[in-house]
């Protein structure tokens, strides 16, 4: 048996940012077509080499004047003067205007030898004898000198600048056809793990594979980062096989990222090589999550070792390592966007290390609240279902509700949902929410929705049943059948609930949390009570009953699969997957709202849906 790695001394997160602040990630400077600069930092000044215009234009339509010839006219007593001919945009003009005369202008066209000065069209007006102009005029009234925009030897833009398309057009203007800019770190992305499938490939959950998430999740965040990601072929547990993946990555790039096998376990093995190829900074920080981090050198290349849970890998990412990326490239740092919010529930933390905990932000009449989304390190919807990020010191033990918290958003653009709600997951409310404008719905299930709408988290909870231990107003209802999802042609003949208690049947069932798992306990109790016998009798019998699937298809797809004669479902989750229905009934799904806020327009917004709903349609939640 191998010897287990246990982590070495947690560092404090300050000496992991010290340890990756002193890497090389890369820098340097390249060469860039003008078409390819957006974005880009500047590596050197670039000085303007002529100047901008390279001639005295006129800035609007007209006629060239000498403007002495024009002192003293007005709309009294205009002047007119002889017409000399006419200079348009884009050609040399080929006339003098001597005194007494004008010529005709373009706007953007060369200034004539002689003008000084443009007069509008709209002051003038054509005479038997020549253009009568109803202004005078001052030298260089309505004319763009030379070098006005931009003279020659002037400094254009200073190196740091990055580029946008304000400054492309600058340079474009200049003539600069390429351009010096700061070179992106290349990022080698490196995810191990013998159960890891890219994305496209076939995954067999039966072996325990699973899709690699990290390397297109921290591949996109070095780019936003200001880095050029470089994904290698994802590396088993296998020693030789990491140290030659690693060892390319290294030789090809500036920064190496790994997630993964970087806990203390035997079959993790990355430490190893790192020790033998380089030296290892630092193995584990005293943050959660992303205790098992690593910081490391090869010979050519910086390294970091990040956890294998995406949330965990991310979070250390944004955490630690995008700062470094973004100062190798010089990109800068983003918007400050943070939101002073106040803790929506209590939130208890006992593991004395620095927490990094991922939050959703609400409006609540005028206040922002942040509430915890913490589903573990090892659920991908956190990074979509989370808006940012409270740090938790370590001796922080607990927060109160109201509480105040700084949240750092994931990005500035970050905006609260119109509206919030929690429940029962369901096909009705899934179209009514697909017709709201940035909804955010969370599928609990309906007991966990009572509590959260007790608690005066969510704008709204949907749930099952008819009676309510809660303040709240009904929005809307609708009814949906439910009952036992089988196999099609229903091979086993499955007729009820009967069959699961007196046959040797495979059955999954939903969360304790789920309405529908309710709805079934009252049936067997029912129909325990017609056999004179216990409910927890009929539930031993069961096989499977323990078995919970948390979404409302999961048990269908258990089904379908192969693996149970019958799951818990609705109707029209069988007919969605081409599988046979046994019906036991119908049960009620309310839209209950947090009476503060039954004025918010998202909230409005859902009610107005559920309008279109006809509450007394039976089935209408299939």
């Amino acid at each position: 048996m191998s010897e287990r790695k246990e982590f070495r001394e947690l560092v404090p997160p300050e000496e992991a940012h010290e340890a990756i602040a002193s890497l090389d990630v890369g820098g340097g400077t390249e060469e860039v077509p003008l078409r390819e600069a957006r974005g880009r930092v500047l590596a050197q000044r670039v000085d303007a080499t002529l100047d901008v215009p390279g001639f005295d234009r006129a800035s609007m339509d007209g006629y060239a004047v000498r403007a002495r010839d024009t002192f003293g006219a007005g709309e009294a007593d205009p002047v007119v003067l002889e017409l000399s001919g006419a200079v348009h945009a884009g050609e040399e003009p080929e006339i003098r205007v001597e005194e007494g005369a004008c010529a005709e202008i373009s706007t953007g066209a060369v200034m004539p030898e002689g003008a000084d000065a443009v007069v509008m069209v709209e002051r003038t007006d054509e005479v038997e004898n020549g253009i009568e102009i109803r202004t005078s005029l001052a030298p260089g009234d309505h004319v763009m000198l030379a070098g006005a925009d931009v003279a020659a030897g002037e400094r254009a833009l200073g190196p740091g600048t990055q580029l946008t398309s304000r400054e492309i057009g600058l340079l474009s203007a200049l003539g600069v056809d390429s351009v010096p800019v700061r070179a992106k770190p290349r990022v080698g992305i490196v995810s191990t793990g013998d159960e890891l499938v890219r994305p496209g490939e076939a995954v067999a959950s039966e072996r325990g594979q699973i899709y690699d998430v990290n390397s297109y999740t921290v591949a996109t965040a070095v780019e936003e980062a200001g880095g050029e990601a470089v994904l290698y072929p994802h590396a088993g547990d296998d020693y030789e096989e990491m140290e030659r993946i690693l060892t390319e990555a290294a030789a090809e790039c500036d920064l190496v990222l790994s997630s993964g096998s970087t806990s203390a376990s035997a079959v993790d093995v990355i430490y190893r090589v790192i020790e033998d190829q380089g030296e290892l900074l630092l193995h584990g920080v005293a943050i959660k999550p992303g205790k098992p981090m690593l910081v490391g050198e090869f010979p050519d290349s910086a390294y970091v070792g990040l956890p294998g849970y995406p949330v965990s890998a991310l979070m250390i990412f944004r955490h630690f390592v995008a700062g470094a990326i973004r100062r190798a490239a010089g990109v800068p740092e983003p918007p400050t966007a943070t939101v002073e919010a106040e803790m929506a529930v209590e939130e208890r933390y006992e593991e004395g290390r620095t927490r990094l905990m991922p939050v959703g932000i609400l409006e609540s009449r005028g206040r922002t609240l942040a509430y915890p989304v913490d589903k573990g390190s090892g659920a991908t919807t956190s990074l979509v279902e989370a808006d940012g990020i409270v740090e938790v010191d370590s001796d922080t033990a607990y927060l109160d509700p109201g509480e105040p918290v700084s949240v750092t958003l994931f990005s500035p653009d970050v905006r609260p949902p119109t509206v919030f709600g929690v429940g029962e997951d369901d096909p009705t409310l899934s179209n009514l929410l697909d017709d709201l404008d940035r909804p955010r719905y969370l599928a609990i299930g309906g007991r966990q929705g009572r509590r959260r709408l007790a608690q005066g988290v969510p704008d709204f909870a949907v749930v099952t049943g008819g009676s309510d231990d809660i303040e709240a107003t009904e929005l809307g209802a609708w009814t949906r059948e439910w009952g036992l999802v089988v196999g099609s042609g229903n091979p086993e003949g499955i007729e009820g609930l009967s069959d699961l208690v007196d046959r040797e049947l495979r059955f999954v069932n939903r969360p304790t949390d789920a309405g529908l798992r309710t709805t079934l306990s009252k049936a067997i109790e029912q129909l325990a009570a017609a056999r004179g016998e216990s409910r927890t009798e009929l539930v031993e019998r069961i096989d499977g009953f323990e078995l919970a699937a948390r979404a409302q298809e999961s048990p269908a797809r258990k089904v379908a699969a192969g693996g149970a004669d019958a799951g818990l479902g609705l109707r029209s989750t069988a007919e969605k997957l081409d599988l046979d229905f046994v019906a036991l009934g119908e049960e009620r799904v309310r839209v209950l709202a947090n009476p503060d806020r039954v004025g918010k327009r998202g909230v409005e917004a859902l009610k107005n849906a559920l309008a279109n709903v006809d509450p007394e349609l039976p089935g209408v939640g299939r």
